[in-house]
């Protein structure tokens, strides 16, 4: 799926910006050390070194990953450097121009750049990744597990020299190769087929809720908006890292949780800044939200996942009654969910973003009413500070895609006490897109002022 969406204008890569700050006794010439350490050959573990069979053909139904024997790793690994000494906005726009750059797929899908240059001896790492490879999640938890917490380990590979942890096998746990097992298939069919009532009942909840209740948000609920549009080539980034004890701080205060605290923040951002441009509708912007929830009982460490509607409440001025209007509609979301099976919140979730195909598509894109207006997705991160050969990672800031039809993405992460956000935008549909990134700043200080917090 992520190869058919490719397109000159869609280029489906997620990356991740890491900036570092070095070490004391870290030397001005340690990139190029690293450099010629990848020059001398190092070995590239799954999945880095899988290809495409057929990558002339990206909607060959039948695609297959195959071992590359000898991977230019100099190629997937790059040096840069920003006029010293580099700021934040120089920065962004260099990450900008390399997340506007199709991958290869004739190789890997990925690419890292090591960019110096940057104040007081910093440096940072973009690392992209093709999302057909790799998803979001898994390419975090693999970046963070090329970091340590150490930060006297001076001799941590880069991330694709270290293989994948794999899970271990329960007791009584077939091979991977061990063939289907009948009374597994039965269990999973009886499954699916259970999910019918449990998903028309859920989805006439959002029917009904339309034409009566708010706070359920219906897939042709959102209005019309100028995020909404077809997009170009060209990309913008601008982040945001606000501290996580300030949001947990509102949340207590206003009987909510920290994605709802983050839509707040996003929700101002975006209010404003559609009133800049003389732009903001009068209905309420729709937000779509990857949720992952974990069953009741489950043991295992997986969780199901899904995706519910909320209301931004962007027609709302007063920012108190604005997070609890977001509350109530993040809250009546997620109980459609509860007591659902892992097959059922599937299935419910695509059904309630099917119509986003419409809007996705290039002819149609800003022509139709959109399902929603904007992605706004939470990723959890580490907790304790990690380091990379003695450098310590200041943030974990997500790049994420943008399509036809959504111009604008809002990822966040957490990591070490703050929450880092990353909002990457169409350049010619959203501009002076680092405004939104400032405006989410603004918005923080304006809830605490409103209940009267004591920012940290």
């Amino acid at each position: 799926m992520f190869l058919y969406g490719e397109t000159r204008e869609v280029m489906m890569h997620v990356a991740g910006l890491l900036p570092f700050s070095p070490a004391p006794d870290w030397s001005p010439e340690e990139m190029r050390f690293l450099m010629d350490e990848i020059r001398e050959g190092v070995k590239v573990e799954k999945p880095w070194n899988q290809r495409l069979r057929t990558p002339e053909m990206l909607r060959n139904p039948l695609h297959a990953w195959v071992d590359d024997e000898s991977v230019d790793v100099e190629y997937h690994v790059r040096r840069s450097a920003l006029p010293s000494p580099g700021d934040e906005r120089e920065l962004g726009i260099l990450v900008s121009r390399l997340h506007a750059i199709p991958l290869d797929f004739h190789r890997p899908p990925w690419e890292v750049h090591l960019i110096e240059g940057l104040e007081g001896g910093r440096f940072a790492m973009y690392a992209k990744v093709h999302h057909a490879l790799v998803d979001g999640y898994t390419a975090m938890r693999i970046l963070a597990n090329a970091l340590t917490p150490d930060p006297d380990d001076r001799k941590r590979p880069l991330f694709f020299s270290i293989p994948l942890r794999t899970r271990e096998k329960k007791a009584g746990e077939p091979d991977e190769h061990g063939g289907v097992h009948f009374g597994e298939l039965l269990a999973a069919v009886r499954e699916q087929y259970g999910t019918g009532k449990t998903v028309v009942k859920a989805l006439m909840n959002v029917v009904q809720s339309s034409r009566g209740a708010k706070e359920l948000v219906s897939p042709m609920q959102a209005p019309r908006c100028v995020l909404n549009a077809r997009i170009s080539r060209n990309r913008r980034f601008a982040t945001q890292k606000l501290a996580t004890a300030r949001i947990k701080a509102i949340a207590q205060a206003v009987g909510g949780t920290v994605n709802d605290v983050v839509l707040a923040l996003c929700s101002s951002a975006l209010r404003r800044y559609l009133q800049e441009l003389d732009a903001l509708p009068g209905q309420p912007l729709v937000a779509m939200l990857p949720v992952a929830i974990r069953q009741k009982g489950d043991a295992g460490g997986g969780n199901a996942v899904g995706a519910i509607l909320a209301s931004l409440a962007t027609d709302v001025e007063d920012p108190l009654k604005r997070i609890e209007a977001i509350i109530g509609s993040t809250s009546r979301a997620k109980q459609q969910l509860q007591g659902m099976s892992k097959a059922a919140i599937l299935s419910y979730s695509a059904m309630l973003c099917a119509p986003a195909m419409m809007q996705m598509m290039p002819v149609t894109s800003g022509r139709v009413r959109p399902t929603f207006n904007v992605v706004i997705s939470n990723v959890p991160g580490p907790d304790e500070p990690l380091y990379f050969r003695g450098a310590r990672l200041e943030g974990n800031f997500p790049v994420s895609i943008p399509v036809h039809g959504q111009a604008l993405n809002i990822t966040c992460s957490s990591y070490a006490g703050s929450v880092c956000f990353g909002f990457t935008g169409c350049r010619d549909t959203v501009p002076h897109l680092q405004r939104i990134a400032v405006y989410c700043g603004d918005a923080l200080v304006e809830l605490e002022e409103a209940l009267q917090l004591q920012a940290f």
